[in-house]
């Protein structure tokens, strides 16, 4: 489980391609990298990944051919940066909301707009997705936990923050980048249930 509260970006510093899926070998900080072992999970631009390997702060991650499809991961090239975050331990504080690390879908960047102290962003997704997309709701993008601010048609913004724009991608993220979509489960659990509850009142 993740919090959704990325903490911090890491380096993707090589990428190893091997028949049917990729290893992914970031840099963490030391602070990161503190206590981690292999089979531990870390969130990469909210896609939950396994450790596989450990060599001082350079970790390896291996990512099958599905994972490359459905996400912004298959699009990385060595020297890009990720939204990391470890997963939660019992007793951590959850500043963010509860994140599974699956990732439903990719969005597309169709507006950015900056002013002095802050940053509006608006994502794109396919009109059947939108269901799960509420005002004021909570929504995982790239594994940041953020607020959705307006909703219309097949769109929904989100408003950041300097400290969010600073710690995460979002600070160089422009129209046409994809990011990675995950709905909050609360939401897509009510959803479907009342779909599936007015669907059997209808036969």
């Amino acid at each position: 489980m993740f919090t959704g509260i990325v903490q911090g970006m890491a380096t993707l510093v090589a990428i190893e391609k091997k028949e049917m899926f990729q290893t992914h070998i970031i840099e963490l900080s030391d602070d990161m990298v503190e206590g981690l072992t292999i089979g531990a999970s870390v969130a990469h631009n909210g896609c939950c990944l396994t450790v596989t390997e450990i060599n001082g702060t350079r970790i390896s991650f291996d990512l099958m051919q599905a994972t490359l499809r459905l996400t912004n991961l298959g699009r990385l090239k060595e020297g890009d940066l990720v939204n990391v975050e470890r997963a939660a331990k019992f007793g951590d504080e959850i500043g963010g909301h509860s994140m599974s690390g699956h990732i439903t879908l990719v969005a597309d960047i169709v507006d950015v707009i900056k002013t002095e102290n802050n940053r509006t962003i608006w994502f794109e997704l396919p009109q059947e997705s939108m269901k799960y997309v509420l005002s004021k709701g909570y929504i995982g993008i790239d594994g940041c936990s953020l607020t959705i601010g307006e909703v219309e048609e097949n769109r929904f913004s989100v408003h950041l923050i300097p400290e969010t724009l600073h710690r995460t991608l979002f600070g160089s993220r422009e129209v046409g980048d994809q990011v990675n979509i995950e709905f909050d489960p609360q939401t897509q659990a009510i959803v479907d249930t009342v779909e599936r509850v007015l669907a059997n009142q209808n036969r």
